[in-house]
């Protein structure tokens, strides 16, 4: 008996041919025959997970930019209108040129693209827009998911009209809810650099149903369609410029193709194979053009791929130690037995999302370097779950049973290789954003597993209303995450119980105390971050020293974090500033012009250094370093305006006039802009030109210095220019 079930009502009359057709579909093995759950129609269903999923989100809307938000938005220059569109496809998801020896490589165009278009119809950073995008992203994923889990787990069948029959919807109302309320969903949600997976997970889909729409018989009688199998490649593609992830699904669509659409059972195929069975046309792979199909998915995935790699360049990404320790290790056994415990964390993160935590890295997950480490058996749990359900995949005697259970591990599974350090180095050890597509998996195997607890349960309605307080637990628990994530102070501090070990935690926390001024309980949780040799950790900890006007302590600690990471143009950039506080010129300079061989496109290291320089009276020097660096980041307005100052005192007045005009045309309401180029003009003898821009510099910024004593200075002398005119 079903537990509260709601059946559209229908009129008594003969049932037409697309129902009759519905009844022969369902007389086949499936799970809403067993599942004790709610039965509604396809629209109401939708709007349930659709209210359910923002209900979870929702107090996410009003949050910060926090943790990687800053760099992957706020510090990123691809989102603002002066960086040319074309330059997203040569940059990383950072903002970094692809080509740099300090990019991730993680390619990203379409995301950056609707960062970009957040911020431009926003006015500037206003987190509200980004939060409410991806609040709207894993509510539209969500009702899809409806759709998907009735495919997964009823099957692909059209009515004569070539309309597609829901044949779970019990099962695949239970499966969206479970998906939209799972807690480790809230980093793909709540931050906003989770905009990536769910734009991919929302392309994936899109592919797979696609994908899904080649079968569907057209006028002609051909049993596929070549057009949708092209359009489902191109939304992969589409997926994979949103996250890496997104090639999947192209895997994922053959699985499927030869699963559900060709009903090949693997462990027949297998046989055949072994003893070289010329019968192999009967065993499916050449019937309905699967052989074509595949053919047709693997040379698209290749184009992708292929282009990606043209594009990326052949160098890996550069990862360090403390990002993810294991793939460093020199020993086999060490990086396969950690490797394999980080997948048996990932899936407990599903089964049991309570102890979450934005950063697993940096000391939190210790190395497992010997069999008798007690860990070992969450290894052995996993593969012990694992191939009792891969053996229940390939042998069961039930199609239906092989189907869902193939099916469920497939999606479990493909979507986490590219996370899995199999093919390449991570730069994470475990991290909750890149199970957001794997738990459609976990998804498919739990809905199935009720569906067997209900088949032999006595009491249907106990076991239903058990499941419930699961979904009402979910529900709050993606609340209360949520609402940590408003603010980096909550988040941080979240994450000192779940992984106290952990230096960016640690390191965090304290950055975030020294950015409210807080400098001595900041040398506190930095000193417990340089521990596992944390370069950013020992650079902050140098950055609150220095503020405290603790010197020598804050060279060495700049001076370590180089030691430990030796490409860190950040580092000796902050170094520099150091030695200019100090009076020691020739040191700065040398520590600034390293920052920008690390990274050409390190503005502030070029602006101290052309200050620098024309502060010492070295003006030839500031002048040459001021047009290097104008050629290397020709669009930076900051550099602009330090060059025309050089070139204002050099005299060479018509030149800085047209710098000064194009850094006001980048950055209109700058008022040292207009107050300096005033001071060009005042010089020049341009003095109503120089009256206009001390004005506007002053309405400005009414507190300008030196704006108002050089603005009265100017007034007296037109003044004394008018008497003299009229006597």
């Amino acid at each position: 008996m079903c537990f509260f079930q709601i059946f559209n009502q229908h009129n008594a009359e003969a049932p037409n041919l697309e129902q009759v057709f519905h009844r022969m579909a369902q007389m086949e093995p499936n799970l809403d025959h067993d599942v004790s759950w709610f039965l509604l129609p396809s629209y109401w269903a939708k709007m349930v997970v659709a209210l359910i999923s923002f209900l979870c989100f929702a107090n996410s809307y009003d949050g910060d930019f926090v943790f990687d938000d800053s760099e992957a938005i706020i510090n990123n220059k691809d989102l603002r209108a002066e960086t040319p569109l074309g330059d997203l496809w040569y940059h990383d998801f950072w903002g970094s040129k692809l080509s740099s020896n300090t990019s991730h490589k993680s390619y990203r165009p379409l995301t950056v693209l609707t960062f970009r278009i957040n911020y431009l119809f926003a006015g500037g950073f206003y987190p509200v827009g980004f939060h409410v995008i991806n609040i709207i992203l894993h509510c539209i994923i969500s009702v899809l998911m409806v759709d998907v889990f009735s495919i997964l787990l009823g099957g692909l069948q059209f009515s004569s009209k070539g309309r597609r029959l829901n044949l779970a919807p019990k099962s695949s109302l239970l499966a969206a809810l479970l998906f939209a309320v799972h807690p480790v969903h809230t980093e793909c949600v709540a931050g906003i650099v989770g905009r990536a997976d769910l734009l991919c997970a929302l392309f994936f889909l899109l592919s797979f149903l696609g994908y899904c729409k080649a079968f569907r018989e057209n006028k002609e009688g051909h049993t596929f369609s070549v057009f949708w199998v092209l359009v489902s490649v191109v939304l992969g593609a589409i997926a994979m410029l949103c996250k890496e992830q997104g090639i999947t699904i192209l895997g994922l669509n053959a699985v499927f193709d030869a699963l559900v659409i060709n009903k090949i059972n693997l462990l027949e195929l297998i046989r055949k194979l072994l003893y070289k069975d010329k019968s192999l046309e009967n065993a499916g792979l050449l019937r309905k053009g699967l052989l074509f199909r595949i053919t047709l998915l693997m040379c698209g995935g290749a184009a992708i791929l292929y282009i990606r790699w043209r594009i990326m360049g052949t160098g890996p990404p550069a990862f360090t130690e403390v990002d993810n320790p294991a793939s460093f290790a020199d020993s086999l056994f060490v990086r396969a037995i950690n490797y394999n415990y980080y997948y048996s964390l990932n899936a407990w993160l599903l089964l049991c999302p309570w102890w979450l935590c934005f950063d697993w890295s940096m000391g939190c997950i210790p190395l497992i370097k010997s069999v008798s480490d007690w860990r070992i058996i969450a290894l052995a749990a996993l593969w012990f779950c694992l191939i009792g359900l891969i053996c229940q995949a390939l042998c069961s005697e039930d199609s239906h049973k092989r189907r869902i259970l193939t099916l469920g591990l497939g999606f479990l599974i493909i979507p986490f290789l590219p996370a899995s350090n199999l093919f390449f180095r991570v730069g994470f050890v475990v991290a909750e954003r890149v199970i957001y597509l794997p738990s459609i998996g976990y998804c498919i195997l739990f809905t199935y597993g009720f569906s067997l607890l209900s088949k032999q349960a006595k009491k249907k309605k106990i076991l239903a209303v058990a499941v419930l307080g699961i979904l009402l637990i979910n529900v709050t628990r993606c609340a209360l995450r949520s609402s940590q994530w408003r603010s980096e102070e909550q988040l941080f501090r979240s994450a000192l119980s779940v992984c106290p070990l952990n230096a960016k935690v640690h390191y965090n926390v304290g950055k975030n105390l020294a950015d409210k001024g807080n400098q001595s309980a900041a040398i506190k949780y930095y000193r417990e971050a340089v521990r596992p040799d944390f370069a950013a950790a020992w650079m902050n900890l140098g950055i609150v020293q220095n503020s405290l006007r603790r010197f020598e302590e804050a060279e060495q600690s700049y001076w370590t974090a180089i030691k430990h990471r030796k490409k860190y143009p950040d580092c000796y950039y902050n170094l520099g500033r150091l030695y200019a506080d100090l009076n020691r010129h020739i040191d700065a300079l040398n520590a600034w012009r390293n920052a920008t061989v690390l990274k050409p496109e390190h503005s502030l290291a070029w602006n101290n250094m052309i200050i620098l320089l024309d502060n010492t009276g070295n003006l030839a020097q500031a002048e040459a370093v001021g047009r290097e660096a104008l050629e290397l980041i020709p669009n930076d307005h900051s550099l602009m305006f330090s060059l025309a100052n050089v070139l204002g005192k050099s005299q060479k007045y018509k030149e800085s006039e047209a710098l000064f005009l194009k850094a006001i045309k980048a950055n209109p309401n700058a008022a040292s802009y207009h107050g300096n180029l005033a001071v060009l003009y005042h010089r020049w003898g341009n003095l109503d030109l120089a009256k206009k821009h001390y004005e506007v510099s002053l309405k400005l910024d009414p507190m300008a210095p030196g704006t108002k004593e050089n603005y009265n200075l100017l007034r007296r002398k037109l003044e004394q220019l008018q008497k003299k005119g009229g006597a």
